[in-house]
């Protein structure tokens, strides 16, 4: 009989204490038939598990880890900042420090609350929004994911769509009676439900990119040619009906991206637009989605990437909105760790080193472009039914023949081909995320050379014969 890794020894002990043996469901490996690799260290791209199997990591944490694992400048702030203690519930230094940085480098957030998650990031942001316009109604894209509070459980993205549950138990229906849901990079969608409800929608959350069904880009705006005719959502940008008929031809010559046509709904209905920052935030560039693709967010929201992969979140925005925020205004949110000390030495080593250098972005992103786009010439080679999505150092090979723009799409892809994928990598020290619907994370440590051998495998992969069949 086959004895047990370590790691396997201590999943096994796992789930006699904790569901399903993880902590969160997007670090099950049970969808691709495998065991969690329980890891014991990391260092720049690579991560080390309790056997001592060494592996090029291509998931940094979920996102934040940039520099790459226990980057040196990061680990020497954190190490001084326990010297002075761990935990004190009162204002700090650090965290002031931290709010100013963000505010004067992020576009229209001029004030911040630190939290503790993504999760409650996003939760605290919506009801800032709902705070500010007095309406309840919100709208959230089929297949993004925003944390796991009640009203944001519905169709989203990540470890849910990973186990096939649409919703969440546990969940009850009031708690939803005011979600409603659009399909991502539709505008039509989102135009149809501010007509619906014109004067009850609070706010439109969206991941700027879509991050949690794999990666799913923002469509850019297009040039219409003369003979087109401008769909609903094509027309967005029309600010009066009553403009000239030169005017009005002048403007559907160019129908708006996903994004800009978002920013423009909610102006026209007075709905407050969140940007959920989360992956993007600090990583398509220095000040992330809003200045990446060139559109204002009301309200943006962060999780780890503030904390250089240290439990922490923050949302942010207009100081209008922002200070309708206990204890200034009626909207009550509170956190008795927020701001932590520690979390925020880490996330300030991080922000200021990303920030003193921009030439850090530039890189990354070249980087990202070469490598992702190398995997599409992989795939086109090979005649693989395999889609290849990418944005910035962000990217997601998808096992479907369909290109992959939304929910729907991303979820015609084979999810058990994509297992065989991931155990075909993982048994070549490659780590990837254990679900077909997440994102690949490039980092500074990611040498070209690590990149190239791993796309040998990715061809050996496609051009297997149990592949082709």
């Amino acid at each position: 009989m086959k004895s047990m890794t370590k790691s396997e020894e201590l999943f096994e002990r796992a789930l006699k204490v904790i569901p399903g043996g993880v902590n969160s469901p997007v670090r099950a490996f049970g969808s691709v038939g495998q065991t969690p690799r329980m890891i014991a260290s990391a260092h720049g791209a690579y991560m080390t598990d309790e056997d001592g199997n060494r592996y090029l990591d291509f998931v940094g944490s979920w996102g934040p880890m940039i520099l790459g694992h226990d980057a040196p400048e990061v680990r020497e702030a954190v190490m001084k900042a326990c010297e002075d203690g761990l935990s004190f519930g009162a204002v700090t230094k650090r965290e002031v420090e931290m709010a100013e940085l963000i505010c004067g480098s992020i576009p229209n957030v001029e004030m911040v609350r630190m939290v503790n998650s993504g999760t409650e990031a996003v939760m605290s942001a919506i009801r800032a929004a709902r705070g500010y316009t007095g309406r309840d109604k919100i709208v959230k894209f089929m297949g993004c994911y925003h944390g796991h509070s009640d009203a944001l459980l519905v169709q989203a993205g990540s470890g849910v769509m990973t186990a096939g549950v649409p919703d969440s138990a546990g969940v009850p229906q009031s708690c939803t009676k005011d979600t409603l849901l659009a399909i991502y990079n539709d505008l039509a969608s989102v135009e149809r439900l501010f007509e619906e409800f014109p004067e009850e929608i609070a706010a439109v959350i969206v991941e700027p990119v879509g991050a949690n069904m794999g990666v799913v880009p923002p469509l850019p705006g297009r040039h219409l040619g003369s003979s087109a005719a401008p769909t609903a959502s094509e027309s967005l940008l029309a600010e009066d009906k009553n403009a000239s008929s030169a005017e009005q031809a002048d403007k559907e010559m160019t129908a708006p991206g996903f994004l800009e046509g978002l920013r423009s709904l909610c102006t026209k209905y007075g709905a407050v637009l969140i940007f959920d920052e989360v992956i993007t935030g600090f990583r398509l560039g220095f000040t992330g989605a809003q200045g990446y693709f060139g559109v204002d967010a009301d309200l943006v929201t962060y999780g780890k990437i503030i904390g250089a992969g240290m439990p922490v979140g923050a949302y942010g925005g207009k100081r209008e909105i922002m200070e309708r925020v206990a204890p200034v205004g009626p909207v009550y949110q509170a956190g008795t760790l927020s701001g932590n000390p520690v979390a925020m030495a880490a996330g300030l080593a991080q922000l200021t080193i990303l920030k003193e250098h921009p030439g850090i972005y530039d890189k990354l992103n070249k980087k990202g472009q070469w490598f992702y786009g190398s995997l599409k010439q992989i795939a086109e080679e090979t005649k693989a039914a395999v889609q290849v999505n990418s944005c910035g150092s962000l990217g997601c090979m998808f096992f479907t023949s369909e290109p992959v723009v939304d929910y729907a799409s991303a979820k015609t892809s084979d999810t058990a081909q994509y297992a065989e994928y991931f155990r075909h990598m993982l048994s070549n020290h490659i780590y990837i995320a254990p679900s077909q619907f997440e994102a690949m994370f490039l980092s500074v440590a990611h040498t070209r050379e690590e990149l190239a051998d791993v796309l040998v495998l990715v061809r050996d992969f496609l051009n297997n014969d149990l592949f082709m069949q």
